[in-house]
């Protein structure tokens, strides 16, 4: 007997071992199963909402954009729609506002025009691990995520021309990563262009510009993966404050509460090293493209309500 859950209910298929059974075919690379000497396999159906990241806190953001602290609801590890439990060890913990940090750097896309802003303060986030700096131009205010070097009345600047010689950046400024030289330190890239920043936003997390070819750019990531971006996606210069959240320890047990985790169950096993460690080479370079949007839907089964008797003895 092979069972097939999809969301609440699940659906049996009853069927001898020398039959192959395919349900729903290739629709609209959806739901593919393929049952065959009892093996199947099943995509899932549903994926959680990207708004609440971990469950950790649901956050009310208005029509427009703000600098007001915005209000939020700590979600204890659960979904905001089931009320079940789905990330264990989170709850509790001092409430923060939330900060609401644009991650989109946009600019003129002529030569030797800029976006220029000035740096006014550096703050302390409780919502997340990096500072963030309130800049102000001519666009009004708004908060971007704040890098090591990065002080209070700097000048940064912002530009979507691609200009023959690179750019000499400082910390803070954002250009197409086709305009920013090899070596730099970068953060907050698109992996799009136009889609806005997406990866390093963590705390000391950077990323280094390594090649070009082509149109395209290599950066490698901390985790040692080279991705190729195409030239045109921004990403901001310098790396992330506050890099010593990583290594700096939590002191205490009641300080972890603080910071909203729940303690462990209890059970602790020693890591003998009896299995080794394996060490893999790293990945390829990974590319960077637009994803094609697919139309997905739900589809209901039904079953007949008669049992079905099979000379095995089934039912």
């Amino acid at each position: 007997m092979l069972s097939l859950s999809s969301g609440l209910k699940t659906l049996h298929l009853f069927f001898r071992s020398s039959t192959e059974f395919t349900v729903l075919k290739n629709v609209n690379n959806f739901l593919h199963t393929s049952i065959s000497n009892h093996s199947w396999n099943v995509y899932h159906l549903c994926k959680p909402s990207p708004l609440y990241h971990k469950f950790r806190r649901k956050i009310y953001f208005p029509e427009k954009y703000t600098v007001e602290p915005l209000r939020n609801d700590n979600l204890g590890g659960r979904d905001p729609n089931t009320g079940r439990v789905v990330t264990a060890r989170i709850g509790g913990g001092i409430k923060h506002l939330y900060h609401w940090v644009d991650f989109q750097r946009t600019g003129p896309t002529v030569p030797n025009e800029f976006y220029v802003e000035k740096v006014i303060q550096i703050m302390i986030c409780g919502c997340r691990t990096a500072h963030i700096a309130l800049v102000g131009g001519k666009n009004g205010l708004r908060y971007i995520l704040a890098t090591v070097n990065m002080k209070p009345e700097n000048i940064i600047r912002t530009s979507q021309y691609i200009p023959p010689d690179p750019y000499l950046a400082n910390d803070g400024d954002a250009f197409p990563l086709g305009a920013i030289p090899l070596g730099t330190l970068v953060h907050n890239i698109e992996k799009v262009p136009g889609q806005g920043g997406i990866l390093l936003h963590a705390a000391g997390a950077f990323g280094v510009i390594m090649r070009k070819v082509n149109k395209r750019v290599i950066v490698k990531l901390p985790s040692k993966l080279e991705v190729s971006f195409s030239q045109e996606c921004m990403a901001t210069v310098g790396q992330i404050s506050n890099m010593l959240h990583g290594s700096t320890p939590i002191g205490s047990p009641n300080r972890n509460r603080e910071l909203g985790n729940r303690p462990r169950s209890g059970l602790w096993h020693r890591k003998t090293g009896r299995f080794g460690r394996k060490i893999k080479p790293l990945p390829p370079v990974q590319i960077m493209k637009p994803q094609k949007e697919s139309n997905f839907y739900n589809i209901r089964i039904k079953l007949p309500q008669h049992n079905i008797i099979y000379p095995n003895g089934y039912i």
